[in-house]
């Protein structure tokens, strides 16, 4: 019995969801525009094609700890 009222309350929250975003980013009711630089084929080719120049240089592997916040070198084990 309680299934139906969670599945019924998730889907409505994911349509509520849905027309939300519909309405604000594609029907623009708050106002604005899309930006040229989004909406021109070209000019997005070109920013590709400057990305894609680019010398790609990478440093030593590094893992990064989410609980300190800090970053450390990976050392294979020949180097230690």
């Amino acid at each position: 019995m309680a299934a139906k009222y969670i599945i019924a309350s998730l889907a409505g929250s994911f349509a509520i969801a849905y027309v939300s975003d519909l309405l604000v980013s594609d029907s623009k009711i708050f106002g604005g525009t899309t930006p040229s630089t989004v909406s021109n084929k070209g000019w997005w080719e070109e920013t590709d094609k400057k990305f894609q120049a680019w010398p790609r240089i990478a440093g030593p592997p590094v893992v990064m700890n989410p609980i300190s916040r800090q970053n450390f070198i990976v050392k294979s084990g020949s180097e230690s």
